[in-house]
Protein backbone atom coordinates (compact mmCIF):
# COMPACT_ATOMS: atom_id res chain seq x y z
CA UNK A 1 0.00 0.00 0.00
CA UNK A 2 1.37 3.57 -0.77
CA UNK A 3 2.51 5.89 2.10
CA UNK A 4 0.80 8.95 2.32
CA UNK A 5 1.05 12.24 3.88
CA UNK A 6 -1.66 14.15 6.61
CA UNK A 7 -3.26 15.63 3.96
CA UNK A 8 -3.57 12.20 1.96
CA UNK A 9 -1.49 12.89 -0.83
CA UNK A 10 0.57 10.03 -2.12
CA UNK A 11 4.61 9.82 -0.96
CA UNK A 12 7.00 8.06 -3.43
CA UNK A 13 8.37 6.47 -0.69
CA UNK A 14 8.55 2.27 -0.02
CA UNK A 15 9.53 3.10 3.26
CA UNK A 16 7.55 3.19 6.63
CA UNK A 17 9.69 4.48 8.82
CA UNK A 18 10.42 7.56 6.24
CA UNK A 19 7.08 8.12 5.41
CA UNK A 20 6.23 8.32 9.44
CA UNK A 21 9.63 10.73 10.16
CA UNK A 22 7.74 12.78 6.80
CA UNK A 23 4.50 12.96 8.61
CA UNK A 24 6.05 14.29 12.16
CA UNK A 25 8.04 16.43 10.73
CA UNK A 26 5.62 18.09 8.15
CA UNK A 27 3.58 18.47 11.47
CA UNK A 28 6.06 19.97 13.41
CA UNK A 29 7.36 22.56 10.34
CA UNK A 30 3.88 23.66 10.19
CA UNK A 31 3.56 24.52 13.53
CA UNK A 32 6.87 26.14 14.30
CA UNK A 33 8.04 23.83 16.62
CA UNK A 34 10.95 22.41 17.54
CA UNK A 35 12.20 18.73 16.09
CA UNK A 36 10.66 19.07 12.49
CA UNK A 37 14.77 18.93 11.15
CA UNK A 38 15.75 16.28 13.21
CA UNK A 39 12.40 14.06 11.50
CA UNK A 40 13.21 14.68 8.05
CA UNK A 41 16.69 13.92 9.05
CA UNK A 42 15.24 10.67 9.93
CA UNK A 43 13.54 10.17 6.91
CA UNK A 44 16.45 10.94 4.82
CA UNK A 45 18.13 8.33 6.67
CA UNK A 46 15.58 5.64 6.74
CA UNK A 47 15.37 6.73 2.68
CA UNK A 48 18.09 8.30 1.04
CA UNK A 49 15.99 8.79 -2.23
CA UNK A 50 13.08 10.19 -0.52
CA UNK A 51 13.21 13.59 -2.29
CA UNK A 52 10.51 15.46 -0.27
CA UNK A 53 11.97 15.40 2.60
CA UNK A 54 15.31 16.43 1.35
CA UNK A 55 13.46 19.62 -0.42
CA UNK A 56 11.61 19.75 3.38
CA UNK A 57 15.22 19.92 5.19
CA UNK A 58 16.55 22.70 2.85
CA UNK A 59 13.67 24.59 3.40
CA UNK A 60 14.81 24.69 7.22
CA UNK A 61 18.31 25.17 6.18
CA UNK A 62 17.48 28.72 4.52
CA UNK A 63 15.21 29.78 7.41
CA UNK A 64 18.83 29.97 8.92
CA UNK A 65 20.60 31.56 5.94
CA UNK A 66 22.47 28.37 5.98
CA UNK A 67 22.37 28.75 1.85
CA UNK A 68 25.05 26.68 0.02
CA UNK A 69 23.94 23.48 2.07
CA UNK A 70 20.26 24.75 1.52
CA UNK A 71 20.85 24.85 -2.41
CA UNK A 72 23.17 21.53 -2.49
CA UNK A 73 19.47 19.70 -1.14
CA UNK A 74 17.35 21.56 -3.45
CA UNK A 75 19.52 20.22 -5.92
CA UNK A 76 19.57 16.47 -4.88
CA UNK A 77 15.86 16.55 -4.36
CA UNK A 78 15.58 17.75 -7.63
CA UNK A 79 17.73 14.87 -9.55
CA UNK A 80 15.98 12.69 -7.02
CA UNK A 81 12.30 13.60 -7.76
CA UNK A 82 13.18 13.59 -11.56
CA UNK A 83 14.27 9.92 -10.97
CA UNK A 84 11.83 8.48 -8.85
CA UNK A 85 8.86 10.95 -8.17
CA UNK A 86 5.14 11.91 -9.29
CA UNK A 87 4.20 14.53 -10.96
CA UNK A 88 2.86 16.39 -8.05
CA UNK A 89 6.20 15.65 -6.34
CA UNK A 90 8.34 16.74 -9.06
CA UNK A 91 6.32 20.60 -9.18
CA UNK A 92 6.70 20.30 -4.94
CA UNK A 93 10.23 19.84 -5.52
CA UNK A 94 10.83 22.32 -8.06
CA UNK A 95 8.52 25.01 -5.98
CA UNK A 96 10.27 24.14 -2.78
CA UNK A 97 13.53 24.36 -4.40
CA UNK A 98 13.05 28.24 -6.13
CA UNK A 99 11.94 29.63 -2.77
CA UNK A 100 15.48 28.05 -1.62
CA UNK A 101 17.41 29.57 -4.34
CA UNK A 102 15.89 33.07 -4.14
CA UNK A 103 13.65 33.37 -6.64
CA UNK A 104 10.88 34.74 -5.61
CA UNK A 105 8.62 35.98 -8.38
CA UNK A 106 9.13 32.61 -9.89
CA UNK A 107 8.47 30.27 -6.66
CA UNK A 108 5.16 32.65 -6.56
CA UNK A 109 4.20 31.87 -9.66
CA UNK A 110 4.91 28.22 -9.53
CA UNK A 111 2.97 28.16 -5.99
CA UNK A 112 0.17 29.41 -7.17
CA UNK A 113 0.02 26.80 -10.15
CA UNK A 114 0.48 24.09 -7.83
CA UNK A 115 -2.30 24.76 -5.64
CA UNK A 116 -4.59 24.22 -9.25
CA UNK A 117 -3.76 20.85 -9.14
CA UNK A 118 -2.81 20.08 -5.47
CA UNK A 119 -4.62 22.46 -3.21
CA UNK A 120 -4.12 20.60 -0.19
CA UNK A 121 -0.40 20.37 -0.66
CA UNK A 122 0.20 22.04 2.86
CA UNK A 123 3.63 22.91 2.60
CA UNK A 124 3.65 24.67 -0.89
CA UNK A 125 0.42 26.26 0.53
CA UNK A 126 2.70 27.49 3.33
CA UNK A 127 5.31 29.68 1.33
CA UNK A 128 2.99 32.53 0.24
CA UNK A 129 1.63 32.69 3.63
CA UNK A 130 2.42 34.52 6.74
CA UNK A 131 4.58 38.27 7.37
CA UNK A 132 7.55 36.15 5.68
CA UNK A 133 6.24 35.02 2.88
CA UNK A 134 5.88 35.25 -0.75
CA UNK A 135 3.28 37.50 -1.14
CA UNK A 136 4.00 39.60 1.59
CA UNK A 137 7.68 39.83 -0.04
CA UNK A 138 6.27 40.23 -3.75
CA UNK A 139 6.17 44.46 -3.16
CA UNK A 140 2.59 43.95 -3.49
CA UNK A 141 0.10 46.64 -2.13
CA UNK A 142 -2.00 44.23 -1.80
CA UNK A 143 -0.44 41.44 -0.32
CA UNK A 144 -2.94 40.66 2.45
CA UNK A 145 -5.81 40.71 0.51
CA UNK A 146 -4.12 38.52 -1.65
CA UNK A 147 -3.53 35.95 1.49
CA UNK A 148 -7.26 35.93 2.05
CA UNK A 149 -8.40 35.34 -0.88
CA UNK A 150 -5.75 32.16 -1.66
CA UNK A 151 -6.91 30.66 2.03
CA UNK A 152 -10.83 31.43 0.79
CA UNK A 153 -10.44 30.00 -2.26
CA UNK A 154 -9.16 26.22 -1.34
CA UNK A 155 -11.19 27.00 2.39
CA UNK A 156 -13.46 23.61 1.47
CA UNK A 157 -10.49 21.74 1.21
CA UNK A 158 -8.93 21.90 4.85
CA UNK A 159 -12.40 22.34 6.83
CA UNK A 160 -11.12 22.18 10.28
CA UNK A 161 -7.77 21.61 9.98
CA UNK A 162 -5.47 23.41 12.71
CA UNK A 163 -2.72 24.64 10.66
CA UNK A 164 -5.08 25.90 7.33
CA UNK A 165 -7.44 27.79 10.38
CA UNK A 166 -4.51 29.55 11.82
CA UNK A 167 -3.29 31.02 8.12
CA UNK A 168 -6.72 31.97 6.89
CA UNK A 169 -7.32 33.39 10.56
CA UNK A 170 -3.95 35.34 10.72
CA UNK A 171 -4.89 36.71 6.88
CA UNK A 172 -7.96 37.69 8.00
CA UNK A 173 -6.37 39.74 11.07
CA UNK A 174 -4.03 41.38 9.05
CA UNK A 175 -6.76 42.51 6.29
CA UNK A 176 -8.84 44.16 9.26
CA UNK A 177 -10.98 41.41 9.81
CA UNK A 178 -9.97 40.75 13.25
CA UNK A 179 -12.78 39.14 15.12
CA UNK A 180 -13.86 36.68 12.49
CA UNK A 181 -9.95 36.15 12.41
CA UNK A 182 -9.07 35.84 15.73
CA UNK A 183 -12.33 33.00 16.38
CA UNK A 184 -10.33 30.91 13.53
CA UNK A 185 -7.21 31.77 14.96
CA UNK A 186 -8.25 30.62 18.81
CA UNK A 187 -9.85 27.18 16.94
CA UNK A 188 -6.75 26.30 15.57
CA UNK A 189 -5.11 27.26 18.75
CA UNK A 190 -7.86 25.09 20.53
CA UNK A 191 -6.86 21.69 18.10
CA UNK A 192 -3.27 22.08 18.98
CA UNK A 193 -1.45 24.26 21.10
CA UNK A 194 1.58 22.85 20.60
CA UNK A 195 1.44 25.27 17.53
CA UNK A 196 3.43 28.50 17.81
CA UNK A 197 2.15 29.76 14.94
CA UNK A 198 -1.25 29.45 16.13
CA UNK A 199 -0.12 31.64 19.37
CA UNK A 200 2.09 34.03 17.19
CA UNK A 201 -0.79 34.48 14.99
CA UNK A 202 -3.45 35.18 17.86
CA UNK A 203 -0.93 37.51 19.83
CA UNK A 204 -1.13 39.68 16.15
CA UNK A 205 -4.99 39.52 16.84
CA UNK A 206 -4.90 40.74 20.49
CA UNK A 207 -2.40 43.72 19.14
CA UNK A 208 -4.75 44.38 16.43
CA UNK A 209 -7.74 44.73 18.81
CA UNK A 210 -6.15 46.23 21.67
CA UNK A 211 -6.02 42.97 24.44
CA UNK A 212 -2.61 43.85 25.33
CA UNK A 213 -3.50 42.21 28.93
CA UNK A 214 -4.38 39.11 27.84
CA UNK A 215 -1.60 38.90 25.26
CA UNK A 216 0.65 39.08 27.91
CA UNK A 217 -0.89 36.55 29.76
CA UNK A 218 -1.19 34.03 27.01
CA UNK A 219 2.79 34.33 26.72
CA UNK A 220 3.20 33.88 30.55
CA UNK A 221 1.19 31.02 30.38
CA UNK A 222 2.01 28.91 26.70
CA UNK A 223 6.17 30.26 26.28
CA UNK A 224 7.29 27.09 29.26
CA UNK A 225 5.85 24.69 26.81
CA UNK A 226 8.10 26.02 23.82
CA UNK A 227 11.93 24.98 23.35
CA UNK A 228 14.14 28.34 23.66
CA UNK A 229 15.84 27.25 19.93
CA UNK A 230 12.18 27.10 18.31
CA UNK A 231 12.07 29.34 15.01
CA UNK A 232 9.32 31.98 16.88
CA UNK A 233 10.65 31.73 21.20
CA UNK A 234 12.36 34.97 20.70
CA UNK A 235 9.76 36.91 18.41
CA UNK A 236 6.76 35.74 20.80
CA UNK A 237 8.75 37.70 23.36
CA UNK A 238 9.31 40.54 21.42
CA UNK A 239 5.51 40.78 21.49
CA UNK A 240 5.20 40.69 25.19
CA UNK A 241 7.99 43.71 24.88
CA UNK A 242 5.74 45.21 22.62
CA UNK A 243 3.23 45.34 24.95
CA UNK A 244 5.22 46.78 28.03
CA UNK A 245 6.23 49.77 26.06
CA UNK A 246 2.16 50.03 25.57
CA UNK A 247 2.16 50.92 29.25
CA UNK A 248 5.45 52.93 28.97
CA UNK A 249 7.98 49.82 30.60
CA UNK A 250 10.97 50.25 29.24
CA UNK A 251 12.69 48.06 31.98
CA UNK A 252 10.33 45.03 31.01
CA UNK A 253 11.21 45.55 27.62
CA UNK A 254 14.82 46.11 28.02
CA UNK A 255 14.80 42.70 30.02
CA UNK A 256 13.32 40.35 27.24
CA UNK A 257 15.83 42.30 25.17
CA UNK A 258 18.71 41.15 27.07
CA UNK A 259 16.84 37.32 27.66
CA UNK A 260 16.16 36.49 24.11
CA UNK A 261 16.61 39.17 21.67
CA UNK A 262 20.00 40.43 22.05
CA UNK A 263 22.57 38.97 19.69
CA UNK A 264 25.01 36.93 22.82
CA UNK A 265 21.33 35.43 23.57
CA UNK A 266 18.86 34.82 20.58
CA UNK A 267 18.28 31.39 19.02
CA UNK A 268 16.33 33.06 16.38
CA UNK A 269 16.83 33.20 13.04
CA UNK A 270 19.20 36.14 11.28
CA UNK A 271 16.05 37.66 9.81
CA UNK A 272 13.90 37.35 13.40
CA UNK A 273 17.03 38.29 14.65
CA UNK A 274 18.08 41.50 13.06
CA UNK A 275 14.20 42.52 12.62
CA UNK A 276 13.25 42.08 16.43
CA UNK A 277 15.89 43.54 17.74
CA UNK A 278 16.39 46.61 15.72
CA UNK A 279 12.67 47.43 15.96
CA UNK A 280 12.85 46.97 19.82
CA UNK A 281 15.57 48.87 20.47
CA UNK A 282 13.95 51.72 17.74
CA UNK A 283 10.60 52.19 19.53
CA UNK A 284 12.09 52.38 23.10
CA UNK A 285 14.33 54.95 22.17
CA UNK A 286 11.56 56.72 20.02
CA UNK A 287 9.41 56.98 22.66
CA UNK A 288 11.78 58.69 24.68
CA UNK A 289 13.57 55.89 26.42
CA UNK A 290 16.88 55.15 27.36
CA UNK A 291 19.13 52.74 25.11
CA UNK A 292 22.28 52.07 25.71
CA UNK A 293 24.98 52.73 22.59
CA UNK A 294 26.46 49.60 23.10
CA UNK A 295 23.09 47.64 22.39
CA UNK A 296 23.14 49.22 19.32
CA UNK A 297 26.65 48.61 18.78
CA UNK A 298 26.44 44.92 19.20
CA UNK A 299 23.42 44.34 17.54
CA UNK A 300 24.27 46.58 14.63
CA UNK A 301 27.88 44.43 14.37
CA UNK A 302 25.90 40.92 14.47
CA UNK A 303 23.40 42.66 11.71
CA UNK A 304 25.77 43.65 9.46
CA UNK A 305 27.39 39.76 9.32
CA UNK A 306 24.14 38.40 8.94
CA UNK A 307 23.15 40.80 6.07
CA UNK A 308 26.35 42.35 4.82
CA UNK A 309 24.59 43.14 1.32
CA UNK A 310 21.55 44.41 0.07
CA UNK A 311 18.45 41.88 0.52
CA UNK A 312 14.88 41.91 0.91
CA UNK A 313 13.39 45.10 1.66
CA UNK A 314 12.19 44.38 4.98
CA UNK A 315 15.54 43.39 6.12
CA UNK A 316 17.23 46.32 4.36
CA UNK A 317 14.57 48.59 6.25
CA UNK A 318 15.60 47.32 9.16
CA UNK A 319 19.17 47.19 8.05
CA UNK A 320 18.63 50.73 8.17
CA UNK A 321 17.66 51.48 11.43
CA UNK A 322 20.27 49.77 12.92
CA UNK A 323 22.92 52.62 10.67
CA UNK A 324 20.46 55.29 11.38
CA UNK A 325 20.64 54.96 15.45
CA UNK A 326 24.29 54.42 15.62
CA UNK A 327 24.82 57.15 13.21
CA UNK A 328 26.80 54.96 10.25
CA UNK A 329 26.27 57.12 7.59
CA UNK A 330 28.61 55.11 5.35
CA UNK A 331 26.74 52.02 6.11
CA UNK A 332 23.18 53.33 5.14
CA UNK A 333 24.81 55.18 2.14
CA UNK A 334 26.30 52.23 0.84
CA UNK A 335 23.31 49.69 0.89
CA UNK A 336 20.92 52.65 -0.08
CA UNK A 337 22.96 53.32 -3.37
CA UNK A 338 22.61 49.60 -4.08
CA UNK A 339 18.97 49.70 -3.74
CA UNK A 340 18.61 52.80 -5.93
CA UNK A 341 20.33 50.94 -8.50
CA UNK A 342 17.98 47.58 -8.07
CA UNK A 343 14.82 50.35 -8.51
CA UNK A 344 16.36 52.23 -11.80
CA UNK A 345 16.96 48.52 -13.17
CA UNK A 346 13.14 47.00 -12.42
CA UNK A 347 14.27 44.50 -10.10
CA UNK A 348 12.94 45.85 -6.71
CA UNK A 349 9.16 45.70 -6.93
CA UNK A 350 8.52 47.41 -3.65
CA UNK A 351 10.07 50.43 -5.21
CA UNK A 352 10.11 53.84 -3.48
CA UNK A 353 9.28 53.61 -0.42
CA UNK A 354 12.47 51.49 0.57
CA UNK A 355 15.01 54.58 -0.14
CA UNK A 356 12.57 56.87 1.38
CA UNK A 357 12.24 55.06 4.71
CA UNK A 358 16.25 54.92 4.52
CA UNK A 359 15.98 58.98 4.30
CA UNK A 360 13.11 59.03 7.25
CA UNK A 361 14.50 56.78 9.63
CA UNK A 362 18.16 58.99 8.89
CA UNK A 363 16.61 62.74 9.52
CA UNK A 364 14.75 61.04 12.43
CA UNK A 365 17.51 59.58 13.95
CA UNK A 366 19.95 63.34 13.46
CA UNK A 367 17.32 65.36 15.42
CA UNK A 368 15.51 66.50 11.63
CA UNK A 369 12.29 65.86 12.27
CA UNK A 370 10.66 67.89 9.54
CA UNK A 371 13.44 66.11 7.02
CA UNK A 372 11.77 63.02 8.58
CA UNK A 373 7.84 64.04 8.44
CA UNK A 374 8.61 65.18 4.32
CA UNK A 375 10.36 61.96 3.55
CA UNK A 376 7.28 59.82 4.85
CA UNK A 377 4.55 61.76 4.26
CA UNK A 378 3.86 60.50 0.63
CA UNK A 379 4.88 57.10 1.49
CA UNK A 380 2.86 55.90 4.29
CA UNK A 381 0.41 54.51 1.82
CA UNK A 382 3.28 52.25 0.55
CA UNK A 383 4.81 51.33 3.50
CA UNK A 384 3.06 47.75 3.47
CA UNK A 385 5.01 46.71 0.41
CA UNK A 386 8.19 45.66 2.37
CA UNK A 387 6.48 43.18 3.80
CA UNK A 388 6.34 41.66 7.11
CA UNK A 389 3.37 42.28 9.35
CA UNK A 390 0.89 45.30 10.69
CA UNK A 391 2.39 44.82 14.42
CA UNK A 392 6.18 45.48 13.00
CA UNK A 393 5.24 47.79 10.23
CA UNK A 394 3.49 49.82 12.93
CA UNK A 395 6.88 50.98 13.95
CA UNK A 396 7.47 53.45 10.74
CA UNK A 397 3.75 54.86 11.74
CA UNK A 398 4.83 55.62 15.39
CA UNK A 399 8.05 57.24 14.24
CA UNK A 400 6.12 59.16 11.77
CA UNK A 401 3.96 60.31 14.96
CA UNK A 402 6.41 61.27 17.18
CA UNK A 403 8.36 63.45 14.18
CA UNK A 404 4.80 65.05 14.23
CA UNK A 405 4.98 65.74 17.50
CA UNK A 406 8.96 67.17 17.92
CA UNK A 407 8.36 69.21 15.00
CA UNK A 408 4.78 70.75 16.00
CA UNK A 409 2.52 69.78 13.65
CA UNK A 410 0.05 68.53 16.73
CA UNK A 411 -3.41 68.92 14.47
CA UNK A 412 -1.79 66.04 12.31
CA UNK A 413 -0.28 64.26 15.07
CA UNK A 414 -4.01 64.35 16.92
CA UNK A 415 -5.73 63.06 13.93
CA UNK A 416 -3.44 60.33 13.06
CA UNK A 417 -3.98 59.24 17.34
CA UNK A 418 -7.66 59.56 17.08
CA UNK A 419 -8.20 57.18 14.53
CA UNK A 420 -5.94 54.70 15.92
CA UNK A 421 -7.88 55.19 18.96
CA UNK A 422 -11.26 54.64 17.11
CA UNK A 423 -9.97 51.22 15.55
CA UNK A 424 -8.20 50.24 18.95
CA UNK A 425 -7.81 50.66 22.12
CA UNK A 426 -4.15 51.74 23.20
CA UNK A 427 -2.58 52.96 26.44
CA UNK A 428 0.19 54.33 24.38
CA UNK A 429 -1.86 56.36 21.99
CA UNK A 430 -3.97 57.26 24.69
CA UNK A 431 -1.34 58.81 27.04
CA UNK A 432 0.41 60.73 23.52
CA UNK A 433 -3.42 62.15 22.39
CA UNK A 434 -3.32 63.69 26.45
CA UNK A 435 -0.32 65.14 26.19
CA UNK A 436 -1.04 67.04 23.02
CA UNK A 437 -4.48 68.49 24.11
CA UNK A 438 -2.79 69.45 27.61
Amino acid sequence: MAHQDRYGLTLSTTSAEAAVAYREGVDLLLAAWTGAAEAFERAIEADPDFALAHIARARIHTFYQQGDVARTKAAQARELVARNGSEREKSHVETLALAVEGQLPAALASTLKHLEAHPRDAIVMSLPMGAFGLFAFSGMADHDQARVDLCGRYAHHYGDDWWYLYNHGWALTENNDVSRGRAMIERAFSLREANANAVHALLHAMFEDGSVDEADALVDRWIPTYDRAGILHGHIRWHQALGALEYGDAGRALKIYSEVLQPAVTKAPPLNAITDGASLLWRLQAYGHAVPERLWADAEASAQRAFPRSSIPFADVHMALFAAATHNHAALEERLGVIEKRISDGKLPAGPVVPALFRAMSAFAEGDYRGCVTHLSPMLDEIVRIGGSHAQRTLIEDTFIVALMKSGDLPRARAILDARLHRRPSPRDTSWMTQQNA
